[in-house]
């Protein structure tokens, strides 16, 4: 098993919270990882983008190269296509189809998702309104995200769900169940 991950949004919409999961979940699974620092301006409202390798294997580089990433997953669709230059032909987009519109020049959204659309493996879905349906507030969007992601990550669903509830542990009962609640919305829309 080997998963090239692509993580990308704009500061503060909570990747690092996507990729303590998801390596929490993997080292669980008994993976090896590796994980590049977050590049751009993690700051809130500026770019932010990370590379995160799985594999049974040992994993020599931290670093995915163009055309290597199994999966991109984005909070933001613009974020989303700023980076598929490094997915594989076959490689999977999941991503938020909420703009954070950010700068003054931001392309026409419908443009962005039709882009994303000719991808043939896409999932595309408002994260802020699966929270929200789920009784989670809107900054579980993440989980959201991450939550659809998982059929294509290789990692057992129930170990995820693990990690979700190890990460947010000390946040109390009421985060993690919220966010548990998240995760599902997002694995029941791309399950279907």
């Amino acid at each position: 098993m080997k998963r090239d991950i692509i993580l990308a949004g704009v500061g503060g919409q909570g990747i690092l919270s996507i990729a303590t999961v998801i390596g929490e979940a993997a080292l669980n699974e008994g993976l090896y990882l590796k994980q590049a620092e977050v590049h751009g301006m993690s700051q809130r409202g500026g770019d932010v983008q990370s590379n995160l390798r799985l594999s049974d294997e040992p994993i020599a580089s931290d670093l995915i190269a163009k055309g290597g990433a199994d999966i991109i997953i984005s909070l933001e669709p613009m974020e989303a296509l700023r980076y598929v230059q490094y997915l594989k032909p076959d490689g999977w987009i999941v991503t938020n189809e909420v703009p954070l519109i950010n700068i003054p020049n931001y392309p026409d959204i419908e443009q962005v998702l039709n882009h994303i659309r000719g991808y043939k493996n896409h999932v595309l879905l408002n994260c802020e309104a699966l929270a929200k349906e789920a009784g989670a507030p809107a900054q579980a969007a993440n989980m959201v995200l991450l939550g659809a992601a998982i059929p294509m990550l290789g990692i057992d669903h129930d170990k995820m769900i693990a990690g979700i509830q190890r990460v947010f542990a000390r946040k109390g009962d009421v985060v993690v169940n919220s966010n548990l609640a998240a995760v599902e919305a997002g694995y029941n829309v791309s399950v279907k």
